[in-house]
C-alpha cells in the first residue's frame, strides 16, 4: 500500500500564499535576531531563511498526530513511519524578500526513496520549492525529509569532528525557552522540540532536540556577518542531532571560495552547511 502511494505523489504540486508580517519579524528577532541588529520592520529586508516562519502549517489542533505533527496526506506520502525529520536542503537566492509583503510559494514532489540505514527501512522524500515575492522569483529551496521507524532505544550517528583550526568559532545557548520560542515563531508542534517527557520516553532522544531549520538559520546568519553579504547559494545537512541545555557551537573553515560550516557540541559535528557567493 505505501509503494502505491509513494509512486503516485512523485511530481505532485500545490500553492500555498503566505507572509512574515512585522509581528512575525518580530517574534523571531527576539529568539534569534543577531546582536546589534534592529527589529525588521514593513518593507525592509527579511533576513535570509525567516522565509520559514511564512508558511505555517494550519491543521486544526484536535487534527495532530501524538507527535505534534499534521496528520500524513497530502502533498507528502501517507507513511506509516512515524518519525520524521528535517535532514537537510539547498537554496538559491535570485531576489531579496521584503517584510509584510505578499509570499506565494509552489512545492512539488521531486522524488521519494525508499533506503537501507543502521536503523532500518527509511524513506527519503524531496521536495522542490519556488517562493516569489511581490518583484517575482527570490528563492529555488529544496528540502529533505526523511521518515523512519520510531527506535526503541536512542542509537548516536557516527560521529564527526569539529574543524581544528576554524576561521571563527563561537558558542550559542540552546535553552528551553529558546527551542520553543523558535517552534513556536514556526508553528512547529512537534514535541521533541519542548516535550522533555515525550522526546526522551516515546522518541528515545537524550533531550530535547534543537530543529535542524534553527540550526541552518544560525548557520546562514553565522555566513552572512562574516561576509557582510546574504550567500547566493547555500546548502546543509543533519549529520548528528543536537540537543538542548548544551551551548551549541558554530565554526567555519575557508575553502575553495566557499565557506563550510557546522553546528557542533561536545566536540562534533551536528548539521554542516556550505555558503557561496558569486564573483563581483
Amino acid at each position: 500500500m505505501e509503494q502505491v502511494n509513494i509512486l503516485s505523489l512523485k511530481g505532485q504540486s500545490e500553492t500555498s500564499t503566505g507572509m512574515v508580517s512585522v509581528l512575525d519579524a518580530s517574534r523571531m528577532h527576539a529568539a534569534i535576531g543577531a546582536d546589534g541588529t534592529d527589529v525588521p520592520v514593513e518593507n525592509e529586508l527579511l533576513p535570509p531563511l525567516w522565509h520559514w516562519a511564512g508558511f505555517p502549517p494550519l491543521t486544526g489542533t484536535d487534527q495532530l498526530g501524538d507527535d505534534g505533527h499534521p496528520p500524513m496526506g497530502g502533498l507528502l506520502p501517507p507513511l506509516a513511519k512515524k518519525r520524521r525529520m528535517w535532514a537537510g536542503g539547498a537554496l538559491r537566492f535570485h531576489a531579496p524578500l521584503l517584510v509584510g509583503e505578499t509570499l506565494e510559494r509552489r512545492s512539488t514532489v521531486r522524488d521519494i526513496q525508499v533506503k537501507e540505514s543502521a536503523g532500518g527501512d527509511m524513506v527519503l522524500v524531496t521536495v522542490d520549492h519556488v517562493i516569489s515575492g511581490q518583484a517575482g522569483l527570490a528563492i529555488e529551496e529544496r528540502q529533505d525529509i526523511v521518515y523512519l521507524d520510531l527506535p526503541t532505544s536512542f542509537v548516536a550517528p557516527k560521529k564527526r569532528a569539529m574543524p581544528s583550526r576554524p576561521v571563527f568559532k563561537y558558542a550559542h545557548a540552546m535553552t528551553p525557552p529558546l527551542l520553543f520560542r523558535y517552534s513556536a515563531v514556526t508553528y512547529n508542534a512537534h514535541r521533541i522540540h519542548y516535550d522533555l517527557p515525550y522526546a526522551q520516553e516515546v522518541e528515545h532522544y537524550p533531550g530535547l532536540v534543537v530543529h535542524g531549520p534553527l540550526q541552518a538559520t544560525l548557520l546562514m546568519q553565522a555566513a552572512t556577518a562574516h561576509k557582510g553579504v546574504v550567500p547566493s547559494d547555500f546548502h546543509y545537512r543533519g549529520v548528528h542531532p543536537m540537543f538542548g541545555g548544551t551551548d551549541l557551537e558554530i565554526a567555519a573553515i575557508e575553502e575553495d571560495g566557499a565557506l563550510n560550516l557546522c553546528t557542533g557540541q561536545d566536540g562534533h559535528q551536528g548539521m554542516q552547511a556550505t555558503a557561496m557567493w558569486e564573483a563581483t
